[in-house]
């Protein structure tokens, strides 16, 4: 296996112009590495320089990055991950997502760290990366197939290999759906913010990794296999009160142990209510331990990675019995189950399964539907304006018909394609009330979070199109090493305060190229195999600088792109009182122009939330400053 020189193998980029058919390989400086290391902070960087103002979403000019970091393709567990960046088809602002699987680590081990694809191919293509370089193919005979078809395809087109990994689209991106996906090895979605949408403005249906043969150098691989031991035994091993839930089952067990807990932060009937009306026996069928004895699985790791959290189902029952499916994550179940009102565990996974294939957003998509769903139960919209369809909450058959015409944007589908908050407004002022969004167009991610103030918080001010501070998990990541203010999910100054002091913990563990499940979310040891892996020395705080930098950049690009300080807040659904549950008659908005005080002064941001100068200078990010005039 050939290897190469550590520095000269860190910061390679492959760039690709469809529009000129053109491939090469550029060099991140190394002070630029050290500053923002790999994956979403590097991302930021990339799009930044490349993405000037006055570039839609998708024009040409827009690049999409698939980058992984420098752990990316070690012997770290689940070291497969991904994150793309672009600007986004939803809140047209920046995008940063990630996706598990192969992809990031077979892309490290052709000798890259990153793909950036600029420009728009005449014609239907994708890419085929190999050890060291990259070719641009014709992709006709994959127009308008779903994302497991056109992987299968794709393996056969060159030569049959099952090590090859293939991050795609399905019509929802090729007919430029604002909430399309890029699909990575099946079932690992990289979906926030129209990733996919930007993908099919290019013309690009996929691009194929091979497990490329060039070896990754590390500074010290000794030490470095010291720590994944550790790591490893920690998963299976844990101390008490870590548990083994997510290495046994990922977050399969999320629908039922939400609704067991009665938390208040179960998303139910698009917001009606936070009651989720379920039969014991139903409910039931939503357990993990009851799933996975019902639908066969056949495991189906990511790269390194040991735990269980990822298998192909054979569906038991139903219409579609006999078929092959994706195991659905947590929000997967809770799109197709609470939110849309749906109550069969089984459906619920087909439809999380057909959402995948069709290369859709499983979030947005759930808030669309069920926001569609409360238009009929109230008479907004009727079967004339459906297509014929009964959107009766639960409705199946009719969810699977309204979402294979929202993939090919036909009917009342095409409405529904452009997103909850543009779909929302086309439908009239009735919808636009019920509509679940961030005022930048970007949906929550599958809790109620009416009940949980630091996420709906995060999730409205995030300059990413999804969480950036990353909520209660991040909180406990930091927790760990840095003293916070003691604070509940109601404080008016303590979520916003918290979101800001922990702001750049996630961007930081998404710069690394592997997954938080499988790193325990903990900082200390990723930052130790970090130093193992390229003899970067960083403290706690010098890994959450890296993070905050990026998301001031962010922060900056959004602003020159047009995104408005003013539209740091959520919509009058996703801000209203729930009318009954655990957070009955609780509402943050008459809190809301405080906590955006506290938040933008603890930011080191201006009254208006503009960046300050200052806070600018001492991330290294002076050059912004003159583009913030």
């Amino acid at each position: 296996m050939p290897t190469v020189n550590f520095e000269d193998f860190q910061g390679r980029v492959l760039v690709v112009d469809l529009s000129r058919s053109e491939v090469k390989t550029e060099k991140v400086s190394g002070e630029a590495l050290r500053q923002n290391l790999g994956g979403a902070c590097l991302g930021a960087k990339l799009l930044y320089d490349r993405v000037p103002p006055g570039v839609n979403w998708d024009d040409p000019g827009n690049c999409l990055i698939i980058a992984s970091g420098p752990l990316g393709g070690t012997v770290i567990p689940g070291s497969g991950t991904i994150s793309v960046i672009t600007k986004g088809a939803l809140t047209e602002g920046a995008a940063v997502t990630q996706a598990n699987g192969y992809f990031g680590a077979y892309l490290r081990h052709c000798g890259f760290d990153a793909v950036l694809v600029t420009g728009a191919a005449s014609k239907l293509s994708y890419i085929h990366v190999y050890s060291g370089g990259a070719e641009i193919r014709n992709a006709g005979n994959l127009a308008g197939k779903d994302t497991w078809e056109t992987g299968d395809l794709i393996r056969q087109e060159l030569g049959g290999a099952k090590d090859i990994s293939v991050a795609c689209i399905g019509p929802a991106g090729e007919n430029l759906v604002r909430f399309a996906g890029v699909l990575c090895d099946r079932g690992h979605a990289a979906a926030h913010n129209g990733v996919g949408a930007v993908m099919g403005s290019k013309n690009l249906k996929a691009i194929a990794a091979e497990a490329g043969r060039i070896g990754i150098p590390f500074k010290d691989s000794r030490k470095l296999l010291s720590q994944v031991n550790s790591l490893s035994n920690r998963l299976r091993n844990p101390s008490p009160g870590e548990g083994l839930e997510t290495f046994r089952w990922g977050t399969l067990n999320g629908v039922f142990r939400n609704t067991e807990q009665a938390a208040g932060n179960l998303p139910v009937k698009n917001l009606t209510t936070n009651i989720y009306d379920i039969k014991p026996e139903q409910l039931q069928r939503y357990k993990a331990s009851n799933i996975r004895n019902s639908f066969s699985p056949v495991r189906r790791p990511c790269f390194a990675c040991p735990s269980h959290h990822s298998h192909t189902f054979t569906v038991p029952e139903g219409p579609y019995k006999g078929r092959k499916v994706d195991e659905p994550e947590y929000e997967c179940l809770a799109a197709w189950g609470p939110v849309t009102g749906q109550t069969d565990a089984t459906w619920s996974i087909v439809l999380a399964d057909l959402v995948d294939k069709l290369g859709l957003e499983t979030n947005e998509g759930g808030w669309v539907v069920g926001m569609a769903m409360e238009c009929y139960e109230k008479g907004v919209i009727t079967k004339k304006d459906t297509d014929g369809l009964e959107l009766n909450w639960g409705n199946g058959e009719a969810t699977y018909a309204l979402l294979n015409n929202i993939a090919h944007r036909k009917g009342f589908g095409n409405i529904l394609a452009d997103g909850v908050m543009r779909g929302a407004r086309q439908i009239g002022e009735s919808a636009v009330s019920m509509a679940v969004h961030s005022r930048k167009g970007n949906s929550p991610r599958g809790h109620d979070h009416r009940a949980v103030w630091p996420e709906l918080f995060d999730t409205s001010i995030s300059n990413t199109g999804t969480l950036e501070s990353g909520g209660r998990v991040m909180e406990r990541m930091v927790a760990k090493y840095k003293e916070l203010p003691k604070y509940d999910h109601f404080s008016v100054e303590g979520v916003p305060m918290l979101n800001a002091l922990i702001k750049g913990a996630m961007l930081f563990e998404d710069s690394l190229g592997v997954c938080r499940f499988l790193t325990n979310t903990d900082l200390q040891p990723i930052i130790d195999m970090l130093e193992a892996a390229t003899g970067w020395q960083l403290s706690i705080d010098d890994a959450l600088t890296v993070g905050r930098r990026a998301a001031n950049r962010l922060r900056v690009f959004n602003i020159r792109h047009g995104i408005s300080p003013e539209l740091d807040q959520p919509s009058p659904r996703y801000g209203s009182a729930p009318i009954d549950g655990p957070a009955k008659g609780k509402t943050i908005m008459p809190e809301w122009k405080k906590m955006l005080s506290v938040y933008y002064k603890t930011m080191g941001w201006d009254a208006k939330g503009y960046p300050l100068p200052e806070t600018l200078q001492s991330l290294g990010l002076g050059d912004l400053v003159s583009h913030m005039k």
